[in-house]
């Protein structure tokens, strides 16, 4: 029969539980960043947007990055079913849909200096909050390759792959507020 401290032991060392604490006060840590940067648009500009904002790359950006969420889940949901072969893929489309969205930044990023230099408060705004947003996708890149390989993980043993999903939705949402107010306030 366990003793009281080997119980206490056992409850203290869940490796899991503990993994999904941390990732949650990570996020948790993370809204106050981007709420910072975000709400610094809205006190220096109120909601006007210039007529130069590319709406059609912000719109293609948004869209490559919601499907990467659906990729990503599929990559999520695969591994605890043992379906190595499809959470690989899922990474990988991931992945590349990923690096789709960093490309349209770049591109994004090369109109942004004609229109709107750094010097100005739009620009400051447009290169702080889009260059945040890409540093923790790049971030998540690195983390989905690093987890792309079927065989670090078993169906009992995942956290890798479930720990880089919820940071890659968490990019995501982040992007989901970050758009409307780069791209649609007016």
């Amino acid at each position: 029969m366990a003793t009281a401290v080997e119980n206490f032991t056992e409850q203290v060392h869940d490796n899991l539980g503990i993994n999904r604490l941390g990732i949650w006060l990570f996020f948790g840590s993370e809204v106050f960043l981007f709420g910072a940067v975000i709400s610094t648009r809205y006190y220096m500009l109120g909601s006007k947007t210039p007529d130069e904002v590319n709406q059609v790359l912000g719109l293609v950006l948004t869209a490559l990055l919601l499907i990467s969420s659906l990729t990503a889940y599929a990559a999520e949901a695969a591994a605890p079913a043992g379906r190595r072969s499809l959470m690989r893929w899922s990474i990988i489309a991931t992945i590349v849909l990923g690096l789709g969205f960093l490309s349209g930044a770049g591109l994004e990023w090369y109109e942004a200096f004609e229109h709107f230099p750094h010097t100005t408060a739009y620009g400051t705004i447009l290169f702080t909050t889009t260059g945040l947003h890409a540093f923790h996708l790049l971030t998540g890149l690195i983390m989905l390759n690093m987890s792309r390989n079927p065989n670090r993980f078993t169906t009992e043993s995942h956290w890798g792959v479930e720990g880089v999903v919820k940071y890659w939705h968490f990019v995501d949402i982040a992007w989901v507020f970050i758009y409307p107010t780069l791209y649609l306030i007016q």
